[in-house]
């Protein structure tokens, strides 16, 4: 398309250009400008003397991270909660949307949807509340089935080994539902003429996901795994600093947290800088490797 021809068609559609406007705007404000302030983590940053004022240090911050006892633990840490995060938060809400997919009973259907959506809309500081509750030693629920059966109750949210099974098993049940949405969707929009010509052939409702339902949704599954991989490193932040305690630290420790105690806390705004743009990068990195192998192995890709 020539210069003069974009020109006539952006002329043409200009109103379509003035919606799309505010969005871009915002995604520049807000999205982009704040790249600005990236060199802090290449610089010795003082407020006196502004970002621009700041003597550089180079790679001083990351080396000093790298070096870092805390280092090898952070990355351990948050690798293991995004991991386990993603083999376990991911194939329940396909598993999910399947069964709903296939149940005889509508009303049935509505009661289970509406129950597994629910837990989307509680904020994180309430789920937490809930978790602290439930397994308190003292009045929780699950430690009065435990005492129950003559057992001695356990200190739930102080023990490293159990953090990240609470952390990851909770996310699942908050989110599995909001997250079938899709996938129901999607199935909702297969052609029913090939369930038909199946039932005909004899085959059962196994064979109908395995050979219909599952090749429909692969695309969509590929495009949301490769979206969770990419962000294999970002664990969520909120969750994991409002569960910490000083006896769940070993495991409950991430890069996220890791950044706002060194930067907010303790100030050291250059080095938490440079701890978050290596946890942005390795990001990137992933997101770009696991989009083009899924590329080539699936045929989809984001890009």
């Amino acid at each position: 398309m020539t210069s003069k021809r974009r020109w006539i068609n952006i002329k043409k559609n200009y109103m379509l250009y003035l919606f799309i406007l505010p969005s871009l705007a915002y995604l520049i404000i807000f999205n982009y400008a704040p790249l600005y302030g990236i060199q802090i983590g290449f610089k010795n940053f003082s407020a006196g003397l502004g970002i621009w004022g700041s003597p550089w240090v180079g790679f001083d911050h990351f080396k000093r991270f790298f070096q870092s006892y805390h280092f090898w633990a952070l990355l351990r840490n948050t690798i293991t909660l995004s991991l386990y995060g993603l083999i376990a938060g991911f194939p329940i809400p396909i598993i999910l949307a399947l069964l709903l997919n296939y149940s005889p009973s509508t009303r049935l259907k509505k009661i289970v949807q509406t129950t597994t959506y629910a837990p989307h809309f509680i904020s994180t500081v309430v789920l937490v509340g809930i978790l602290m509750v439930f397994l308190s030693p003292r009045s929780g629920v699950i430690n009065q089935f435990i005492k129950m059966f003559g057992g001695d109750p356990v200190l739930f949210m102080g023990r490293a080994d159990l953090f990240s099974h609470i952390y990851v098993w909770s996310g699942v049940w908050q989110g599995s539902g909001w997250a079938s949405i899709i996938y129901i969707a999607v199935l909702s929009n297969v052609d029913q003429e090939q369930h038909e010509a199946a039932i005909v052939d004899g085959a059962n409702k196994l064979h109908r996901i395995w050979h219909i339902d599952i090749p429909a949704i692969v695309p969509t599954m590929m495009i949301l795994l490769i979206l969770n991989v990419g962000r294999i490193l970002s664990v969520g932040f909120e969750k994991a600093f409002l569960m910490q305690t000083d006896a769940n630290l070993a495991a409950s420790e991430i890069i996220s947290t890791y950044v706002y105690k060194i930067g907010i806390q303790s100030a050291q705004y250059s080095y938490s800088t440079a701890i978050g743009l290596f946890n942005n990068v390795i990001n990137v990195v992933i997101l770009v490797m696991v989009n083009k192998l899924s590329g080539k192995l699936t045929g989809s890709s984001v890009w």
